[in-house]
């Protein structure tokens, strides 16, 4: 079998995909446009990509293709209509990057609740140096113990958030965009009162048609002017302008970012006119991207590869 990878810069290069060899004649590319991806999948019976859209127009001269990997686990870039019309094989990987995004998600929000920026820069700039106290906590912060910790996309992600949430003394509420809550032993409410109530409100949802642009100006009117807002979902779930319109107007105090609906993020985006960083904190769309995480991505597209040359199914999406 002849296996393709496209945007191999996605899954970093200190990640070896040496392995992928031993399960067929491997070729790997670095990002490139679509129509050289057309050229490089047209003899390709296994093509592994991450953003590129794999549609009729893309595939259409790739008569040899079995199977699409993506190296994530949504696959709204995939046309599963016309793969199944193909009879080709669609695999995605999951959980792989639960425990990284997780991670990010505490980092965001403690840097943002302890007005980390506003604190190192006070040490560097050599005002600390220059005072007469031991101490200095003119930026007021809070503890997450006690506080409410608000979160939509009860999945994998949003599960492991609230058990550190918990850990941390924070109580837990979620709520469920699909309506299909499920029993995760926290309090599901509704999304009025997800918003009304949360002291941190974090975003681990899928995107679809009842979660676009949910986080909206009128949400963000029903939220606490001291609360803070965590996107490590999908970009689009936010309006980006009534997001930027809510931090300066004090509607919410403070928002973490690492996604968002048109990456890299366009040097026009309303967001990028906020430069205090105790307001906003925004990172280039890596808290899935831990060493390990990105490792264990790898593994899983093996794992997949390996079943369907087998003949069997294995994180199947068709």
């Amino acid at each position: 079998m002849k296996i393709v990878e496209l945007d191999r810069n996605t899954l970093g290069y200190d990640i070896d995909t040496s392995i992928l060899c031993n399960l067929g004649d491997f070729v790997e590319y670095p990002a490139s446009s679509r129509e050289d991806n057309k050229k490089h999948i047209k003899d390709a019976d296994v093509i592994i990509f991450n953003k590129e859209k794999m549609d009729e127009d893309m595939l259409i001269n790739a008569p040899n293709v079995k199977l699409l990997c993506i190296t994530a686990t949504g696959y709204d870039n995939i046309d599963l209509d016309y793969a199944r019309k193909r009879n080709i094989a669609v695999c995605n990987v999951k959980a792989y990057s639960t425990a990284a995004v997780a991670q990010h998600t505490f980092a965001m929000a403690l840097y943002l609740l302890e007005k980390i920026a506003y604190y190192d820069d006070y040490v560097k700039s050599g005002k600390y140096s220059s005072q007469k106290g031991f101490c200095n906590f003119d930026e007021k912060y809070n503890e997450l113990m006690g506080k409410t910790w608000g979160i939509i996309g009860m999945g994998n992600i949003g599960k492991m958030v609230a058990n550190i949430a918990k850990a941390f003394g924070a109580n837990v509420i979620h709520y469920s965009a699909s309506g299909n809550g499920n029993d995760s032993g926290y309090e599901e409410v509704d999304f009025d009162d997800l918003l009304k109530r949360s002291d941190i409100l974090s975003l681990h949802c899928p995107l679809s048609d009842k979660t676009r642009g949910i986080m909206d100006m009128t949400a963000f009117k029903k939220m606490k002017k001291s609360a803070i807002l965590i996107n490590v979902a999908r970009g689009a779930v936010i309006v980006d302008e009534d997001l930027a319109d809510a931090l300066e107007e004090g509607e919410i105090a403070a928002a973490g970012l690492d996604v968002f609906a048109v990456e890299p993020l366009p040097a026009d985006n309303p967001l990028n006119r906020i430069k205090d960083s105790k307001k906003i904190l925004i990172t280039p769309h890596m808290a899935w991207a831990s060493v390990e995480a990105r490792g264990r991505c790898l593994d899983e597209v093996y794992k997949n590869i390996e079943a369907f040359i087998a003949g069997e199914r294995r994180n199947r999406v068709d």
